[in-house]
Order: structure tokens, then C-alpha cells, then sequence
């Protein structure tokens, strides 16, 4: 399936549509250019960046794992990457393979909201679930050591006169199928050491900050490559393409 509109298409492969820029091309360079690690309260990796540059198993190129030692034994938070860059609304394509039965790590949205990539699991902290809030429509999933793809509209949330006024909001398209269509994101989830915000009122304090797109160590081997993102503006509009 593929979407035809200003948001481009979806799925393995795609290359970045008009006005976005390329995040990671899989290159220890770009990595450590437009990246950094996150430095929550549990962080306790140092810079530079301790992901490290991997083949490709598919298509024989270059790609990042998420294997960094200090997230050993699934300690989210203790080496996680983010963007240098932060974002509102956006539009994000990201590319990842699970190495090993169990792989684990995640995709955050503004730092704050996370797509969980899990192999193994269909659920609510499955794969591809906006966790702990919706369940994928369908299963997705291409399996250990082949390539997928997220493809993602965000609307940040919104505040009027500093208070909350609209929740954040996602499509999400995996592997280009639609698996989220204009969902509403409630919170923050996982505490202080997941993201922003996530120590403020059990997570459901989120503030009027942008955030990075982050990518989480959880001590195992998960590789990504050609993720790019393109800056929207959504206001009075959905997420849905």
C-alpha cells in the first residue's frame, strides 16, 4: 500500500520526500553529527556516541546498532540517541532490523512518546504499538534480520494560555500498512528514565517543549538506517495520510 500525497510514500526503501532531511544514513559520521545521547536520569554512557557502525545483513551497506554497553540488561535511558535537532509536528521515516529472537529498542517521538520495536510480542507493548495506548491494527512485522519501516505523521500536543488544550496525535504506517490512523496519545510511559516529561505527574505533564526523534539502547542488537524527518505545521489539521 502506498500513500500518494504531500507526505510521499511508505515502506522499505523510500527515499526522502521533497523538504526533509536525511538523520541517518547508517554512517558512523552522520551519527555522530546529528546525533547525541540523551542525558536522562539514568544515563550513564559518555560521549562520543558508543553505537557503533554495522553492516547491513540485506543489502551489504552501512547501518547503526543500538547495541551500546551501558544499556546492557535492558537499561532504557542509560545510552539512548536522539537528535540534535527537535521538532513539533513532523513527519519521520525510520528503518530498522532485529538482529536476534527478543530484539528490543523503541522509536520516540519528541523524546516523549514511544513505538515500540519488540520482536516477538503483539501487544500493548508489542511490536509497532504506540505503547501501552493502541494496539496495531494488523501485524506487520517482516521478521528477524530483514529490513522495516516506520512511517510516521506527529502532531505535537497543544496548549492554550499554558495549559493543555490537544493532545498529541500519530499515523503510523509499518512496513506500509496503516497501523494507527489519527491516534491520541495520553502520556508519557516507562518514568523519568523513558523521556521528557515522563517524571511529571506519572507522565501525564507533558510540557509546550519540542523534543528530538530518540532511539533507545536496550542492550540488543538493532540496527537502523535511512531515518529523515520533515518539519510540519498541523495546526487544525490530522495526522492522517
Amino acid at each position: 500500500m502506498f500513500s500518494s500525497n504531500a507526505f510521499g510514500q511508505t515502506g522499505v526503501g523510500i527515499k526522502p520526500i521533497e523538504g526533509a532531511e536525511l538523520m541517518l544514513d547508517g554512517s558512523k559520521e552522520m551519527l555522530h553529527q546529528k546525533w547525541t545521547y540523551w542525558e536522562g536520569p539514568r544515563f550513564s554512557s559518555e560521549l562520543p556516541i558508543k553505537w557503533t557502525e554495522v553492516s547491513d545483513p540485506v543489502d551489504g551497506g552501512k547501518a547503526i546498532s543500538s547495541n551500546d554497553p551501558a544499556g546492557a540488561g535492558g537499561k532504557y535511558g542509560a545510552a539512548d540517541i536522539v537528535t540534535k535537532k527537535e521538532y513539533r509536528d513532523f513527519r519521520a521515516h525510520v528503518e530498522f532490523l532485529i538482529m536476534n529472537e527478543g530484539g528490543n529498542s523503541g522509536v520516540y517521538l519528541q523524546n516523549r512518546y514511544e513505538i515500540q520495536v519488540l520482536d516477538g510480542d503483539y501487544g500493548l507493548h508489542g511490536m509497532a504499538a504506540v505503547i501501552n495506548e493502541h494496539l496495531p491494527k494488523e501485524q506487520a512485522y517482516n521478521g528477524i534480520g530483514k529490513w522495516n519501516a516506520y512511517d510516521i505523521v506527529f502532531k505535537a500536543a497543544r496548549f492554550k494560555d499554558g495549559k493543555l488544550s490537544e493532545k498529541a496525535r500519530v499515523t503510523v504506517y509499518f512496513n506500509g500498512k496503516k497501523i494507527h490512523e489519527n491516534v491520541e496519545i495520553q502520556q508519557v510511559w516507562g518514568g523519568p528514565n523513558s523521556g521528557m516529561d515522563g517524571g511529571n505527574d506519572g507522565g501525564k505533564g507533558i510540557t509546550d517543549r519540542p523534543g528530538g526523534l530518540k532511539l533507545q539502547a536496550e542492550g540488543h542488537d538493532v540496527r537502523y538506517r535511512n531515518i529523515w524527518i520533515k518539519e510540519l505545521n498541523l495546526d487544525g489539521k490530522s495526522t492522517d495520510f
